[in-house]
C-alpha cells in the first residue's frame, strides 16, 4: 500500500471520470454512491459495484462525521478498475492521519481496527488505498481492480488485491455481500419491540461471517431486572470456552455486551465490535424513546396527582392521600411527617406495598437516637435538603416546603429491586412540592372555615329563649362554601314592655363585609329596642345608619313583636322592610301569607314599613324565612314561595321544632346541589294548651 501518493490510473477505451463537490450532511454518502454507480455503468465495471459502493459509503461517512466541511469526490474508471478519492477541507497536521489511513507491510489489522473500523473495510476490500495531504485539506483514496488483473495493470502503483482473491487472507475474511448485508440490516420500524429480532439478525450474520459456534447479546436496561438475554445464536457456550466479549456502547442506565464463541481470527474482534456499535446505536434510540415515554408518563402522573391533591381541602385527608400516590409506583413505602408548633415531627400518614410490614415500619419510624430515621428526618426538615436514609428501611427523605414554610418531611423507601434513578428522584421532589402546597392550602382553608364558623356563630343566638306559652325554633344552613360567611341572621330579643321581638334578616352579599353589616344591624336593633324605641322608629334609625355607612350594602328585615293577648291568644305586630311575607300556619289547618311589604334598609333616605296586627290562636304558627329557601334551585326551577306554603300546610298542629326541621329538609332535598345561599327558617308558635 502506498501512503505518499494518490492513485495513478491508466486511461482506456472504457475510461470515465467524474468530479463533484458535495455538502457535509447526511445525504452526501447517497449522492456519492450515485456518482460511483454511474461511472461503473459507463465503464462496464458492474462486477465491482458491491465493493465500490461499500467503500465509498465508508469514506464519505467518515469525512462527513470528522471533517465537517464540503467534500470533493473524484471517480476515475479505466478498463481494469476504479479509483475513488474523497477530499475534505479540514486543516490537519498530517502525521497522525497518515498512520491511520495508510497501511504498509508491518501494520497489523487489529491496529487499523482500533483506530477506525470503517477503514478496516477499506483495507480489506481495496486493492490499494492511501491518504494524500494537500494545503487545503486531506484526501483518502482507494483503488479496486478487477479479479484476475495483475497488480499495477491499470496503475503505476503496486498492491495486493484482497477483494478478488479469497486466498490472500485466511478463511475468516468476509465477502463484500456479507458485509453489505451486515451493514444494511435494520430493525423493523413497525414492530412493537423490534430490538430482539434485530439483535438476533445481526448476531447470526456476524457469527456466520467469523465462523462462531454460538453467541449472545445481553442487555441491562437499568430497571432492576438485571442483565437479560436479548438475543441468542447457535449453541450454549461450553464452560471452558474463551468467549469473545465486546461491551455495548450505550449510556446509563443501559449496559450490556455481545459475546461470540468464535476461534481467534484477524476479523473476529473488529467485526464483533462493528456489530456491537450498530446494535448500540439502535439501543441508544430505544433508551431515548423509552425515556421520552417514561417522562410523558411521569408528567401524566404529576398532573393526576395535582388534580387529586387539589380536590381535597381537608388536612387529614390530604396527608393520607400522599402515601397512596407514592406507593408502590415510586417506592416500597412512604411516610408523611408534619411539624407541630414546637418544631417536633409528628407521623401523619404511612403506606407500604406489603401491609403486613406496616407495624415494623411504624416501630422503625418511632425509634430515636443519633442514627435513627427520626434523626435523618429532622435533619431533612432543618436543612431543607434531600437526605438519604440508611438502616433497614433504606430510602431518602425530602422536606415539605410551601410558601417558604417548612411543613414536615416526605420519606420514601427504595424499590424492591433497584435504587431510585435520577428521574424518579426528580419526580418525588416534585410530588413533595405539590403535596406541601396541597397541605398548606388545606390548612389555610381549614383556618378560613374555622374563622367563618366562629364569625357566623357570633351573629346567631347560641340558644333561643324558653317562654311559657310561646314556642321558638330555628334552622340555619350555611352556603355550600363552608369557608364563607353568609348574610342571613335571626334573633329573639326581650322588649322592655315584657313582649318578645322576633327578628330575621338578610344582608346583601357574602363574606366578611356582609358579616360586618349583619353584626351592625343586629347590634343596632338590640340597642334601639332595648331603649324602648317603637319598631317603626327603630327601623328608620337603622336605615339612616346604613345609608350613612354606604358601601352599597342593603338589608331586608322582618320584625314581629309578640306578647299575650286575650285569653290564650298571642298578639303579633309585624313589620316588613323589604322582606318576604311570613306564612301563617293555622293550628286547625291551612296556610297563607300575611303582612304588607315595606322598603329595604340602606337604599333610600326614607322608608315605609306598614304595621300588620296578627292574632295567633293556640296551635297557630308564624313561619319566617330568608330567600335562600325560596330561591333554592333545581336546574332552572325555583323552590318558590308557593311550594313553601304547600310544604307548610301539612305541618299544622306540630311543634315549632318539627315545623322548622321539616321545612329545612324540604328545601334541602329539593336539589342535589349544595346551597348557593344561606337557608334560615324561624318559627313562632302559640303553645298555649
Amino acid at each position: 500500500m502506498s501512503a505518499e501518493a494518490g492513485p495513478a490510473t491508466a486511461g482506456g477505451r472504457n475510461g470515465a471520470v467524474r468530479r463533484v463537490r458535495l455538502p457535509a450532511d447526511r445525504r452526501t454518502p447517497a449522492a456519492a454512491r450515485a456518482v460511483v454507480r454511474s461511472v461503473l455503468t459507463e465503464a462496464h465495471l458492474d462486477d465491482l459495484i458491491n465493493e465500490a459502493l461499500l467503500l465509498t459509503t465508508e469514506l464519505t461517512t467518515n469525512a462527513v462525521e470528522h471533517a465537517g466541511t464540503e467534500l470533493d469526490i473524484e471517480v476515475v474508471a479505466d478498463g481494469v478498475g476504479l479509483s475513488v478519492t474523497v477530499s475534505d477541507f479540514a486543516p490537519s497536521s498530517g502525521n497522525d492521519e497518515l498512520a491511520v489511513g495508510a497501511r504498509n507491510d508491518t501494520t497489523e489489522i487489529d491496529e487499523v481496527s482500533e483506530r477506525g473500523r470503517g477503514l478496516l473495510l477499506v483495507d480489506h476490500f481495496a486493492s490499494r488505498w492511501g491518504t494524500t495531504y494537500l494545503p487545503t485539506g486531506k484526501g483518502v483514496w482507494f483503488r479496486l481492480d478487477r479479479p484476475g488483473t495483475e497488480p499495477g495493470a491499470g496503475s503505476s502503483a503496486g498492491g495486493t488485491s484482497l477483494a478478488g482473491d479469497p486466498g490472500a487472507v485466511d478463511g475468516s475474511a468476509p465477502s463484500a455481500g456479507a458485509m453489505s448485508e451486515l451493514m444494511q440490516t435494520a430493525p423493523d420500524m413497525y414492530a412493537d419491540d423490534p430490538l430482539p429480532d434485530f439483535a438476533a439478525s445481526l448476531l447470526s450474520r456476524v457469527a456466520e461471517m467469523v465462523g462462531a459456534a454460538g453467541g449472545a447479546v445481553r442487555l441491562d436496561r437499568g430497571d432492576g431486572q438485571g442483565r437479560q438475554l436479548l438475543a441468542r445464536f447457535g449453541r450454549q457456550p461450553r464452560p471452558d470456552s474463551e468467549l469473545l466479549r465486546v461491551p455495548l456502547t450505550v449510556h446509563r442506565p443501559y449496559a450490556g455486551e455481545l459475546e461470540l464463541d468464535a476461534a481467534p481470527s484477524a476479523y473476529a474482534r473488529p467485526l464483533a465490535a462493528l456489530t456491537a456499535e450498530r446494535l448500540s446505536l439502535h439501543l441508544e434510540n430505544d433508551r431515548l424513546r423509552r425515556a421520552d415515554v417514561r417522562r410523558q408518563a411521569w408528567l401524566t402522573f404529576l398532573a393526576e396527582a395535582s388534580e387529586l391533591l387539589a380536590q381535597s381541602l381537608d388536612v387529614e385527608l390530604t396527608m393520607a392521600l400522599i402515601p397512596q400516590l407514592v406507593v408502590p409506583r415510586l417506592g416500597q413505602w412512604c411516610a408523611v411527617h408534619t411539624t407541630d408548633e414546637w418544631g417536633r415531627l409528628r407521623l401523619a400518614a404511612t403506606s407500604h406495598a406489603d401491609e403486613s410490614v406496616l407495624p415494623q415500619l411504624h416501630r422503625v419510624l418511632a425509634e430515636t437516637g443519633p442514627d435513627s430515621i427520626q434523626a435523618r428526618l429532622r435533619e431533612a426538615s432543618r436543612s431543607a435538603a434531600q437526605i438519604p436514609l440508611g438502616g433497614p428501611m433504606e430510602g431518602f427523605a425530602v422536606p415539605l416546603i410551601a410558601r417558604g414554610q417548612r411543613l414536615g418531611t416526605l420519606a420514601v423507601g427504595r424499590h424492591q429491586r433497584h435504587r431510585h434513578d435520577p428521574d424518579e428522584v426528580a419526580v418525588l421532589e416534585d410530588v413533595a412540592r405539590r403535596a406541601a402546597l396541597a397541605i398548606e392550602n388545606a390548612r389555610i382553608h381549614a383556618e378560613r372555615r374555622r374563622v367563618a364558623q366562629t364569625l357566623q356563630q357570633s351573629l346567631l343566638p347560641p340558644v333561643l329563649p324558653v317562654v311559657d306559652g310561646i314556642g321558638f325554633a330555628a334552622e340555619y344552613v350555611p352556603t355550600g362554601d363552608d369557608a364563607e360567611v353568609g348574610g342571613d341572621f335571626y334573633d329573639v330579643v326581650p322588649l322592655p314592655d315584657g313582649r318578645w321581638l322576633v327578628v330575621i334578616g338578610d344582608v346583601s352579599g357574602k363574606g366578611v363585609q356582609a358579616a360586618a353589616v349583619t353584626g351592625l344591624v343586629r347590634d343596632v336593633i338590640r340597642v334601639l329596642v332595648g331603649d324602648g324605641k317603637p319598631l317603626p322608629e327603630a327601623l328608620a334609625r337603622l336605615n339612616e345608619t346604613l345609608v350613612e355607612r354606604g358601601g352599597g350594602r342593603y338589608c331586608t328585615l322582618a320584625l314581629a313583636a309578640v306578647g299575650p293577648g286575650d285569653g290564650d291568644h298571642l298578639d303579633v305586630s309585624l313589620h316588613l322592610a323589604g322582606h318576604d311575607r311570613p306564612v301563617l300556619l293555622a293550628g286547625a289547618g291551612g296556610a297563607r301569607f300575611v303582612g304588607v311589604g315595606g322598603t329595604a334598609l340602606g337604599l333610600l333616605d326614607t322608608i315605609t314599613s306598614p304595621t300588620t296586627e296578627i292574632t295567633l290562636a293556640p296551635g297557630d304558627s308564624l313561619i319566617f324565612y330568608t330567600d335562600g329557601v325560596t330561591e333554592r334551585r333545581r336546574g332552572r326551577e325555583l323552590f318558590g314561595t308557593d311550594r313553601l306554603r304547600d310544604a307548610a300546610a301539612p305541618l299544622a298542629g306540630y311543634s315549632a321544632d318539627v315545623v322548622a326541621a321539616r321545612l329545612r329538609a324540604a328545601a334541602i332535598n329539593f336539589s342535589v346541589e349544595p346551597p348557593r345561599d344561606d337557608i334560615a327558617v324561624l318559627v313562632l308558635r302559640n303553645d298555649a294548651v
